[in-house]
């Protein structure tokens, strides 16, 4: 028992320190903040205009294809200046969907083409690299399915590439389906934070950030200078980013630009997007971390690299949290008298934390006045972010090995259904596009089952300071192996939009 319990003490330990991290990220963004939080207008575009390629990377998108394309044509930006790449991976009718608008908005005048490969060769990656090789653009934009840029998104971004050494300018990502649901609002406030917090702090610290995926401005030059797209990981951004940055170039960050896009609706499709991320991140961190520490960058950039390229462990750690809690709830007192006082000093302070990086993100992306009256509703939140994290910890936590062990897999991407506000746009959305369950939804609800059983414990014994963290854990898990279940009984409940007809069309299309 005695190494269980000193085994607890470690976790408690690497917790505290990526806790610390994060106030240290709060702090830095207050220290730098600007007068107009959230109000400010990125630099004006140049006298000359660039060529600009907008690159589509699109893979079964039925739902969102035809939006995105409208709303890339829409970009007010010259004609003569710019160029527009469907680049189509899809295996459905999303093809022939593709086609008939790329067919409809070159016969109005805009130079957009559909570009089909043979295969999925390095998945989003690939379809990247082969679209740069025939791109005329110096500058390319790229933009996922389920964004929808506002028409002057080229205009307020393209100015930021003025000084030569910035490869490129990442905007914030807004969401068209935040109160869709209680996991919609969850993972807003959870992206608000990424955006409001860690990307801003890093940018305006001079530290290393990263490409976002997607509503992003991209140098050419600045991708070909490093080597191009790789697919030998599942967050090709992150890995590019490094690659660029370790090259000397630097990246500007717009806080205040941002560009809608659509949350995924049901625990399945989080899940599977949280997979990717995080398995891609240990991916990266195992390939170029070495590298990084290797360099001649600042001490300062080289540790909040270290702690952005693994910002996926805290996962790992709340799991072997739970699974160690409860033996070390009978063994704390006669190991440490008065340790329980300590942990719970310490998961309070925790609390405050992530309390205090959700007002703060808030007062970021929202700016100081509605960001501080919403990051005080979004501070109510932190029991249920709490709960989110426990639940999806045992998947991250296999995402984190993975990646750790160089251990390949397909890039699955996040379905998406063409929700904007309350519904999806055509029945069936979840159906069509399923995101799998996957084999630990019964591992989460044993996990439940066995904090519960601390819970009980704890109150029997009152011991009822650890019961708060027992329980929320013991909810998080319970909730996401529920949910998990319920989304994939109801993607079979749903019918198929599916007709005969249109799976005869979708064939013709291949």
């Amino acid at each position: 028992m005695a190494i269980v319990w000193w085994a607890y003490v470690a976790v408690v330990a690497a917790l505290s320190i990526y806790a610390l991290h994060r106030l240290h990220l709060v702090i830095a963004v207050w220290r730098t903040r600007r007068p107009e939080a959230g109000q400010g207008t990125p630099t004006a575009p140049p006298a000359e205009l660039p060529l600009v390629t907008v690159q589509l990377p699109i893979y079964n998108e039925r739902f969102v294809a035809e939006r995105l394309i409208d709303a890339v044509a829409a970009l007010d930006w010259p004609r003569d200046r710019l160029e527009v790449q469907v680049l189509d991976d899809s295996t459905d009718d999303t093809v022939a969907l593709c086609r008939a608008r790329v067919d409809a908005w070159r016969a109005r005048g805009l130079a957009i083409e559909h570009v089909r490969r043979a295969g999925r060769a390095g998945f989003k990656a690939g379809a990247l690299q082969h679209g740069l090789g025939r791109a005329r653009g110096e500058l390319l934009l790229v933009l996922d399915a389920d964004f929808v840029p506002p028409p002057d998104l080229l205009r307020r971004m393209v100015g930021e590439l003025d000084d030569e050494r910035v490869a490129m300018a990442q905007a914030r990502w807004e969401h068209l389906n935040r109160d869709y649901s209680r996991l919609t609002s969850l993972q807003a406030l959870l992206l608000d934070g990424h955006f409001g917090v860690e990307q801003t702090a890093r940018a305006r610290t001079g530290r290393f950030f990263n490409f976002n995926g997607t509503a992003g401005l991209w140098r050419r030059s600045a991708i070909e200078d490093a080597g191009g797209w790789h697919g030998d990981t599942l967050t090709e951004d992150l890995d590019l980013s490094y690659r660029v940055l370790l090259r000397g170039w630097r990246f500007a960050y717009l806080v205040e630009q941002a560009v809608p896009a659509e949350l995924p609706v049901d625990i399945n499709g989080f899940v599977s997007q949280q997979f990717r991320w995080a398995k891609g991140s240990m991916q990266v961190a195992r390939k170029l971390l070495p590298a990084v520490l290797r360099s001649r960058q600042r001490a300062a950039v080289k540790l909040e690299a270290l702690f952005h390229l693994t910002h996926n462990m805290p996962y790992l750690l709340t799991a072997a949290l739970a699974l160690l809690a409860v033996p070390a709830l009978a063994w704390r007192e006669r190991a440490a008298p008065g340790a329980l006082a300590v942990e719970v000093t310490l998961a309070v302070g925790a609390a405050l934390v992530t309390a205090a990086y959700l007002v703060t993100a808030q007062a970021a992306v929202r700016g100081s006045r509605l960001g501080l009256r919403a990051g005080v509703a979004a501070a109510a939140r932190v029991p249920a972010i709490i709960a989110l994290t426990a639940g999806i910890s045992l998947s991250q936590s296999r995402a984190v090995l993975e990646g750790l062990a160089g251990r390949p897999s397909e890039f699955v991407r996040t379905p998406k259904q063409g929700v904007i506000g309350g519904r999806p746009r055509q029945a069936g959305a979840r159906a069509t596009y399923p995101a799998a369950a996957g084999k630990l939804p019964p591992i989460e609800l044993l996990a439940a089952a066995y904090l519960g059983v601390g819970l009980v414990q704890a109150l029997a014994t009152q011991r009822f300071m650890a019961a708060p963290i027992l329980g929320l854990f013991a909810i998080g898990f319970a909730g996401v192996g529920v949910g998990s279940l319920r989304a994939r009984a109801q993607q079979r409940r749903e019918p198929s939009e599916e007709s005969g007809a249109r799976k005869e069309k979708r064939a013709a299309s291949l």
